[in-house]
């Protein structure tokens, strides 16, 4: 449970809470009002979005900052609702950042309790398919535990929220975001591809071809690392 009155402390983790002011607008693109929320994790700590506030009507200093065992330890504003699926996602599988969205094609798709497909291969950016985690109430250690559930089952990156949204994971807050917005578009063109058919899905061998090339995707900017 996280602690009322946490110490100020605007330092604590300063680079991650500044990665969330940095990110958080992104939300407003994704999600219909305050619904979303991204989190960047440092060590053993969490800066999360705040709750019930516009994406961009915080600074680093009131970004809270949170235990992965819950409490909350430094900032000014009280942390997301969706603390106990944040928390719960990186005791597990410990990534750099998760995005929660109510983005409204992949929430059709937690409407029809659907999983997301290997439709195209930019599915592997996240994995190989994106799982559907079983309905629970916002908020609570029941969701968290379906939500990590789901996305071990299926080894993969990001789960569809029965009736409620869409998480993604990252190694970082950038990849996440980006992600997020891979598997936003992937909904969309499967719902529009099923409103005429049947989508044809990729092979094993398909997928294993799109991995690999995934490995070398990208490059340095000159001078860059």
């Amino acid at each position: 449970m996280t602690r009322d009155r946490p110490a100020a402390d605007p330092d604590r983790l300063r680079a991650a809470r500044e990665a969330v002011v940095e990110y958080a607008p992104a939300l407003a693109e994704l999600t219909p009002g305050r619904t979303g929320n991204l989190s960047v994790r440092d060590g053993d700590a969490i800066a999360v979005t705040p709750t019930g506030v516009p994406y961009d009507a915080f600074d680093a200093a009131d970004v809270p900052v949170v235990s992965l065992s819950g409490e909350r330890l430094a900032g000014r504003m009280a942390p997301s609702s969706e603390v106990p699926m944040h928390t719960g996602i990186y005791r597990h599988d410990r990534p750099g950042a998760v995005v929660h969205t109510h983005s409204p094609w992949a929430t059709t798709m937690a409407s029809l309790r659907r999983t997301l497909p290997p439709i195209h291969y930019m599915i592997v950016a996240v994995g190989r398919e994106v799982p559907l985690a079983d309905y629970a109430p916002f908020g609570t250690e029941e969701l968290a535990a379906n939500v990590v559930g789901a996305m071990a089952e299926a080894d993969s990156d990001a789960a569809i929220l029965a009736n409620h949204g869409l998480v993604v994971t990252g190694p970082d807050v950038e990849t996440a975001v980006e992600n997020t917005r891979h598997v936003e578009d992937l909904c969309r063109l499967y719902l529009r591809a099923s409103s005429v058919g049947t989508p044809t899905v990729l092979t094993d061998e398909q997928l294993a071809t799109a991995e690999e090339r995934f490995e070398g995707y990208g490059q340095q900017p000159e001078g860059g690392a």
